[in-house]
């Protein structure tokens, strides 16, 4: 399984019990979705190594206890702190203006007034408030993506139409007077 092929789902942060059993915490708004996981991927030296697991339970409401197959104490020691990953296969589509960030990673944004606003480098989710990075004649443009402001995504056009307030994007591209 490639890296490019799948989606972060969280991290193994730490053991549960003596059984061999690990924690799992979710980096999902969703998380009811996973009550239900046959088997991971988790990332070590570079490599995504399938688990499967043998049974899961509810921690908290973001974090899973698992208990994989033939676990034993070096398996748990090998993937405490890794990354865990599953394939883009296993998430549900989604259609209208709902879309997933690694999805959208190339597709064109255009304001009200079908002006182009650049081409989707990638996605900022880390911050209050997420939002979108483009190029835009090779400059660099932070859009906020603010759920009232998306009024369409194409998906066979790669765009995404925006309700954009005026003068945000020459933020960007107009030198301003203490520039000049």
């Amino acid at each position: 399984m490639r890296k490019e092929d799948c989606y972060f789902l969280g991290k193994i942060t730490r053991r549960h019990g003596l059984a061999g059993n690990v924690i799992l915490k979710l980096d999902t708004d969703q998380p009811e979705l996973y009550n239900k996981l046959e088997s991971i991927f988790v990332e070590i030296n570079g490599l995504l190594v399938p688990f499967f697991i043998e049974k899961l339970s509810w921690s908290k409401l973001d974090a899973l206890n698992l208990a994989f197959k033939n676990s034993s104490e070096a398996i748990v020691d090998q993937v405490l702190g890794k990354s865990v990953y599953l394939p883009l296969t296993t998430l549900p589509k989604l259609s209208g203006k709902q879309f997933y960030y690694h999805e959208i990673i190339g597709f064109e944004i255009f304001d009200q007034n079908d002006n182009n606003c650049g081409v989707i480098r990638s996605v900022n989710d880390q911050t209050a408030q997420v939002y979108f990075i483009t190029n835009l004649d090779g400059k660099e443009v932070v859009i906020p993506m603010i759920k009232d402001w998306i009024l369409e995504v194409d998906r066979e056009q790669r765009t995404i139409k925006m309700a954009l307030p005026e003068g945000l994007i020459d933020v960007f591209l107009v030198p301003s007077k203490k520039d000049e």
